[in-house]
């Protein structure tokens, strides 16, 4: 049998493992299940795609998601301080909201976000704004009294866990934090800050997701 020279041996020998490696990097992106929608969420995944082209102006910030996904099961009060769920509004698209009294910019954003639960609020929608404050729990319902948000219902986690289970799988890094979800609880798109919620922008978003 006719053997390569040495060098040509180690060249075509490397040319090999250089390719072996690219092939194994390309079957864990294809199979990543993080590259894909969760079976849950096939569904939003056209939905997000229809709103990418949306952010912009005054949601350019957000973030669409690609591949929906459930977040976690989240947990707080309603307002008359019973426990829920996220899964509590499953069958509505919903702009869950964290903020505290603590937040400037939570603070600013509230009364847009007020308008926008009184421009579309109803049974195919809600903004769910989760107050985070831990200490002096009724400072944030005479916060929003002061402010004028009166539109807003007042669900609350003193012990801020919402925050911390969101952190926990990257999903915050500070406040205010807000998710688009869709009718299952998948997560159609995201913002890190605070965005005019009342603009045109973000009601053209919304509507989009609502299919409007």
């Amino acid at each position: 049998m006719t053997r390569l020279p040495t060098r040509r041996r180690l060249l075509v020998g490397s040319l090999v493992a250089g390719l072996a490696v690219v092939g194994a990097a390309l079957y864990g992106t294809l199979s990543d299940p993080g590259n894909s929608a969760a079976p849950e969420c096939r569904a939003a995944t056209p939905v997000a795609l229809r709103l990418a082209p949306l952010a912009q102006g005054e949601v350019a910030a957000v973030k669409v998601e690609r591949h929906p996904r459930p977040l976690p099961a989240l947990s707080f009060n309603d307002p008359e301080g019973r426990p829920i769920t996220l899964a509590t509004f499953k069958g509505k698209t919903v702009l869950l909201n964290l903020w505290a009294t603590w937040c400037v910019p939570c603070r600013q954003e509230m009364p847009a976000l007020d308008k926008l639960q009184g421009e579309l609020g109803g049974p195919d929608f809600s903004v769910v704004a989760v107050n985070i404050d831990t200490r002096n729990l009724d400072k944030p319902r005479r916060w929003l009294v002061d402010a004028g948000v009166t539109r807003l219902a007042y669900y609350a986690d003193p012990q801020a866990k919402v925050f911390q289970d969101l952190r926990q799988v990257g999903k915050v890094v500070g406040m205010p934090t807000t998710f688009l979800l869709d009718p299952q609880g998948c997560e159609l798109a995201s913002l890190s800050g605070p965005t005019e919620w009342a603009s045109e922008d973000a009601l053209r978003l919304v509507r989009a997701a609502l299919g409007r």
